[in-house]
């Protein structure tokens, strides 16, 4: 008994351990100048206009790409810091109808907007719609064609300094 009760502290130190490297790696992360942290990651709202390529473009030349969202609060945070509509890291061009995040992820949390995603609602004008922007009203999300000119977001994970 008394052997299973010195594994038991053991273990629990392990674990106490590890959550305590967690909050001091999480407290000497940073983010580079002009990017926002928001809890593990860093993000930058861009001032300029791109498509969807361009904006992906610029993001991974500065080792991010378009923002995941992969919690409530997460989509919460960003409506607070844009006041335009956004481009977000999810599309369907690889197949029409099938939602895929920038790091290949599926979609699972979705925040769309009434009657979206609705791929131009069948109106040829729009063209196909296959990115993804967080409009500024009401905040929710919105399929438009990839060429349209947005701003946009940026995500990587906050750098360690020790």
């Amino acid at each position: 008994d008394t052997v299973r009760h010195l594994s038991e502290i053991s273990d629990n130190k392990d674990n106490l351990t590890e959550n305590l490297n967690a909050v001091i790696e999480r407290m000497n992360s940073r983010c580079p100048e002009k990017w926002i942290r928001f809890g593990s990651s860093c993000y930058f709202f861009s001032e300029e206009s791109k498509s969807w390529d361009e904006a992906r473009e610029f993001c991974r030349a500065r080792g991010a790409d378009l923002v995941v969202i992969d919690s409530k609060e997460e989509n919460t945070f960003l409506l607070a810091f844009r006041n335009q509509a956004v481009w977000i890291g999810l599309t369907d061009k690889a197949q029409e109808g099938t939602w895929k995040w920038v790091d290949g992820s599926p979609l699972t949390l979705q925040f769309w907007e009434k009657d979206q995603p609705d791929n131009g609602g069948g109106r040829v004008s729009y063209g196909e719609e296959d990115c993804i922007q967080i409009r500024n009203t009401p905040g929710f999300w919105n399929d438009v064609s990839c060429e349209t000119s947005l701003r946009w977001i940026c995500e990587k994970g906050a750098t360690l300094f020790v």
